[in-house]
């Protein structure tokens, strides 16, 4: 009983399932509705492309920043090539100064001039080293930045085609569902389908009009009207008949008139008597 219950009310839900998914289909073909949905899909799409540009945006403008310290870190490697440039020059007239006073290498070396402008070499060298190796990782930063964002770019590019064909497609979609709509009126008029009642007007009218003239002829037979009819008929020959015996007796033509009708049976006797 209780799994027959259960039945029934799966059974239920089925049937408003399937009405609701009836009507909502029936809904969704409506060319306002599709028109509606179409511009709901590319509103979504359109803001994808939003946050999709903000991103990219983003990454530009992270390798902007990359290229701005590369580009800093490149005057500060020139500007500091150009002091350990300068402190070799100062140590090579400091040594020839001391050589002119005939000093030796190693009295030269332990000089402090020499000591400043060798300490002060080493410092700009190793300055050099540690911002070359800091623009290499940057460019190698910014290579890799340039192949994502030509990716991104691209991508966001077939993003704006897809835009621009569901604007196609949403154009066409619509027109197809009107035109499949007017098509199926048209069918459903000449079929007989649609709510158009000319054509059974037009055969009821038809069979009222044979309908009456059975009825006519019905009333007429039993009214005796063609009995009358050939009364009539009758007397009217019968008058004109007369009539013309009258005028024939007139004119004289009445006895050859009846000469002839008798003359016309013995010749057809004599014919008949003839030999064989």
């Amino acid at each position: 009983m209780i799994k027959a219950i259960g039945r029934y009310f799966r059974a239920l839900g089925y049937l408003v399932t399937g009405r609701v998914d009836a009507a909502r289909r029936a809904i969704s073909t409506s060319p306002h509705v599709v028109n509606a949905t179409f511009d709901q899909i590319i509103e979504s799409k359109r803001k994808s492309v939003q946050q999709y540009k903000d991103a990219i945006a983003r990454l530009i403008v992270q390798h902007e920043g990359k290229m701005s310290k590369i580009k800093s870190l490149s005057e500060d490697v020139n500007r500091l090539e150009q002091l350990k440039e300068g402190a070799a020059a100062k140590a090579r007239t400091v040594i020839t100064e001391m050589k002119t006073t005939g000093a030796t290498v190693e009295q030269i070396k332990a000089g402090e001039d020499y000591q400043t402008c060798m300490n002060a070499f080493n410092d700009f060298s190793g300055k050099i080293n540690e911002k070359t190796e800091r623009i290499a990782e940057y460019e190698g930063e910014v290579t890799e930045m340039d192949s994502t964002i030509s990716g991104h770019k691209i991508q966001l590019q077939q993003m704006l085609r897809e835009i621009e064909n569901l604007k196609e497609e949403q154009a066409t979609t619509v027109a197809e569902i009107i035109t499949a709509k007017e098509e199926a009126e048209l069918n459903d008029m000449l079929s007989g389908i649609s709510s158009d009642r000319t054509s059974k007007e037009l055969a009821d009218m038809r069979q009222l009009r044979e309908e009456m003239k059975a009825k006519a002829t019905v009333s007429k037979e039993l009214a005796g009207t063609d009995t009358k009819v050939q009364e009539a008929e009758f007397i009217e020959y019968a008058t004109k008949h007369k009539a013309s015996s009258e005028f024939d007796q007139l004119i004289g033509l009445a006895g050859e008139a009846d000469s002839a009708s008798k003359d016309a049976p013995e010749q057809a006797e004599g014919e008949s008597k003839l030999p064989e």
